[in-house]
């Protein structure tokens, strides 16, 4: 009975988008695709991320010396579809899903839409004098349920 009533209401367990450290390089962006699969309901994409200016010597060089500090940090994260993030790499607006702005840290949570979808986390480093950014991001679908704790915890075989 237990392995049916999970069956039926889909309980399914917490997926790894992304979780390590990258750099983006200025005027440029990083992606990272996920995907939805069918019957997908009560799905949010949770995490966080922090990004600062990398300090390597490459890095330094590609500083433009006449920016403020403050205009040199940060980066945007947006979240899009799969439609969405064909517009955007044409440099062309579109609806995200999720945009942050630019933050030098946020912490993420991201209702998506239900059913099957194929999803885009986009970290964008195009800014007018941007500097390369080092971006340790921890970003997870979390599969929400209605489902009380006690059901999703009855045992798999009921002897």
């Amino acid at each position: 009975m237990a392995q049916g009533l999970r069956e039926m209401v889909g309980d399914k367990h917490d997926q790894a988008v992304i979780a390590k450290p990258f750099s983006v390089s200025p005027s440029a962006f990083r992606y990272y695709k996920f995907d939805l699969p069918d019957g997908s309901t009560n799905v949010a994409l949770v995490g966080e991320f922090a990004a600062s200016p990398e300090t390597s010597k490459a890095a330094a060089t590609r500083q433009p010396k006449d920016q403020p500090s403050s205009a040199q940090t940060g980066i945007e994260l947006y979240v899009l579809t799969e439609p969405g993030f064909a517009v955007w790499q044409k440099g062309y607006d579109t609806s995200p899903v999720y945009d942050s702005g630019r933050v030098p840290q946020a912490d993420v949570q991201v209702d998506l839409p239900n059913g099957a979808g194929v999803y885009y986390l986009v970290f964008s480093n195009k800014f007018p004098g941007a500097n390369a950014q080092s971006v340790n991001a921890t970003l997870m679908l979390h599969y929400k349920s209605w489902i009380p704790d006690w059901i999703r915890h009855i045992p798999r075989r009921l002897e």
